[in-house]
């Protein structure tokens, strides 16, 4: 069983008044059963965080699935042990007091000189060495001899015979010492002193209780060896009051605090001095036009419906004219009308069960602002679902903004649902894929030539600079040779050079040679350096590049898929023909942008809430970890005061950080232009206020009625 905190770990005990049909919640790998959904969850949370140790690898930071897959794996390679080699180990490893380690090179060193009996190995015969198995120890005085049996087939050999020690050869050994530390592990429920299971004690014939000498250290209850700790406690009271301290216990906080590796698990992380200076992290607003229980399904589906509008034919709005046209009472809503009928047409358009009930009924398939209704009931009665079924009375009498909040968001995710699944949107999903794929390969050979081209106008500097170099040195010494009066050789006055002038020339000869030869090559490594940094640099990024999304994909496409590929390839280069290098990097990052697959979290906080960012919503929205709590952060100070307060020792806490921090021009400036259209939103509001009344503007101008301005500019014709 795996460790918690290096510790045995008792699992929940089956509940004993347990009826047949009761429903209860089953952990899928212990088998373990909870009635309350809490503290099953609590459990399942446990069992996910990397507290958990391997009990036969010792590995640490694991997750408790994890460390069963790894004891299971260890096991199968105990169970590979010697059978006759299995007593003596637990012989030795029975109330030992070493550490692991010592423990196990102690019975390595042991084993690596025993031939015991059953031992096979090699023996010398006739200056010939034979296969050998030992069969028998036989004692000749201070002498041991050993009966063998040959296991050679192929030479005529006796059956049996004793040979010496000497004319053994040792075969290497079938276990390391981690092998032995495993099967340690494995066989032992306690360490130091480690005590063998009590069934694999008596199994061994191996005695279980402590001997005389650990006998005051250590105790058996209830057939467990327990440390006597009130005598322990005593003794190191009383050392403590004769002025002795164990110089371990001093700054014991402080080691270990260095010892651990961070980053690991958010929850284990333990908050110090160094930590107050993490910002206060600001509460999330919670205000929102539907339900608590409903912002995640609306949330949903108002991305597929912009994310994929062009598919559906359905013109994009923003996330409160949606929530606020689910939440209006009104039957005949444009957006609403339209959002249903883009979904309904597009199941219409996949051959599915949908399109072939509806065509039973209705010859002339066609969708309009009146018979909306009628299709989406033909939906409801086909699904089965009895909450939603319970709606088609009150929609087929027009009266479908009556319904309550929770079955429209309910319709609509079942809707969205359905056209995830048909085979028409899957084609249509890889077509996407596949033009994403050919942009970012498009991206990638830009900035491979960009790259390249930067290397190349690099090389050319330095070959200039150092041409250039070369010819100011020749200059200066022809220089030097037909100008001797520059170099302060001058003539005294009686036309002869003087020797302080002739000394100084030569020093000054010599130091220009000394400062021209360390100038020079210290040119030469700084143009090695540079190259070099400049070489892997771009290494770096070519690296990164081809590991890029899409490549291994691109491996397995057929010829056909490959020649598409290619082609759409062309086509993209010959829209970017007339731009430069900075536009066609930008242009390529817009339409992969624009290329959504599926929208992901940014990533999660200490408490596993998720962080997601839509770039057609200027706001930061938080998930709780049982997807029952939203919220969101709608200014560039909340997210600077978010970014601020996640703690880099945390595992999911710093990936979040370094991606809020990567996104953060983007994320900061749709921030700030959010919040400039809400001033502006205000100030309109209090100026329609002031207004007398004669002269108000109509109730449709109110930005909280917009949504009833809608109108589909992508509607099919």
């Amino acid at each position: 069983m795996p460790l918690y905190k290096r510790k045995p770990f008792a699992l929940a005990e089956k509940p004993k008044d347990l009826k047949p049909n009761e429903l209860v919640f089953q952990v899928r790998f212990t088998n373990e059963i909870f009635r309350d959904y809490s503290e099953y969850l609590r459990r399942i949370n446990l069992y996910r965080h990397r507290v958990w140790t391997c009990k036969l690898t010792g590995k640490n930071y694991l997750t408790y699935e994890e460390a069963l897959v790894s004891e299971k794996k260890a096991a199968e390679v105990v169970q590979k042990f010697p059978e006759e080699l299995v007593a003596p180990v637990l012989r030795d490893v029975q109330f030992s007091m070493l550490s692991l380690k010592d423990l196990g090179d102690a019975v390595a060193q042991k084993l690596q000189g025993c031939l015991s009996e059953g031992s096979e190995l090699y023996g010398r015969k006739s200056d010939h060495v034979y296969s050998c198995k030992i069969e028998r120890v036989v004692k000749d005085g201070e002498k041991t001899r050993y009966e063998v049996a040959w296991l050679d087939k192929y030479e005529r050999l006796p059956k049996k015979i004793v040979i010496d020690e000497e004319d053994l050869i040792r075969c290497k050994g079938r276990f390391s010492r981690a092998f032995l530390r495993s099967f340690i592990r494995e066989s032992t429920y306690r360490s130091i002193p480690w005590v063998l299971d009590e069934k694999l004690a008596k199994k061994h014939g191996i005695p279980t209780d402590p001997p005389d000498e650990l006998k005051d250290q250590f105790s058996v209850q209830d057939g467990v060896v327990v440390i006597n700790k009130k005598r322990k406690k005593s003794e190191d009271t009383e050392a403590k009051e004769n002025g002795f301290h164990d110089p371990c216990e001093i700054g014991e906080d402080k080691l270990k605090a260095q010892s651990i590796r961070y980053p690991i698990d958010d929850l284990l992380v333990q908050y110090t001095a160094s930590d107050k200076q993490l910002a206060e992290r600001p509460p999330p607003c919670r205000e929102f036009d539907v339900p608590m229980e409903c912002v995640g399904d609306c949330l949903m589906v108002w991305d597929f419906c912009t994310s994929f509008g062009r598919l559906l034919n359905l013109s994009p709005f923003s996330l409160e004219d949606f929530g606020r046209a689910v939440c209006h009472k009104g039957s005949n809503l444009v957006l609403i009308t339209e959002c249903h009928s883009a979904l309904l047409r597009f199941l219409l358009k996949d051959n599915s069960e949908y399109f072939v009930a509806v065509q039973k009924k209705r010859p002339k398939l066609k969708i309009t602002l009146i018979t909306w209704t009628e299709y989406l009931s033909d939906f409801l009665e086909l699904i089965g679902i009895v909450e939603l079924s319970n709606h088609i009375a009150t929609i087929k009498r027009g009266h479908y903004g009556l319904l309550d909040i929770q079955a429209k968001v309910a319709i609509f995710h079942e809707l969205v649902c359905r056209v995830l699944e048909t085979e028409y949107f899957k084609e249509k999903l890889d077509e996407d894929i596949e033009k994403q794929y050919a942009l970012a390969a498009t991206r990638r050979e830009e900035i491979l030539e960009e790259s390249r081209k930067k290397r190349e106008d690099h090389l050319k500097i330095q070959s200039n600079g150092k041409e250039a170099t070369n010819g100011c040195g020749n200059s200066s010494d022809t220089g030097s040779d037909n100008h001797p009066k520059e170099n302060g050789d001058m003539p005294s006055s009686n036309g002869k050079r003087t020797s302080q002038s002739k000394h100084s020339v030569e020093n000054s000869e010599s130091e220009l040679a000394v400062s021209s030869f360390k100038n020079a090559k210290k040119q030469k490594v700084d143009d090695k350096n540079a190259t070099s940094k400049m070489n892997a640099s771009s290494k770096t990024a070519s690296d990164k590049l081809i590991k890029d999304e899409g490549k291994e994909t691109l491996k397995s496409w057929s010829m056909a898929q490959r020649a598409a590929h290619k082609m759409r390839k062309n086509e993209i280069k010959e829209r970017l023909e007339n731009r430069s290098t900075e536009q066609r990097i930008e242009y390529l990052e817009r339409e992969i942008e624009k290329k959504v697959i599926r929208s992901n979290p940014l990533g999660k906080d200490r408490d596993y809430n998720r962080y997601w960012f839509f770039r057609r919503d200027g706001r930061i929205f938080v998930e709780s970890s049982d997807s029952v709590q939203w919220g969101y952060y709608s200014s560039k100070e909340e997210l600077d005061a978010l970014i601020g307060s996640l703690n880099v020792k945390g595992e999911r806490e710093r990936a979040l950080k370094k991606q809020l921090e990567n996104f953060y021009n983007k994320i900061s400036s749709v921030l700030e232009k959010r919040s400039k259209e809400v001033a502006q939103k205000a100030a309109t509001d209090d100026a329609d206020v002031r207004r007398s009344t004669r002269v108000r503007a109509p109730p449709r101008d109110n930005p909280a009625v917009a949504f009833l301005k809608y109108v589909n500019k992508w509607k099919e014709d």
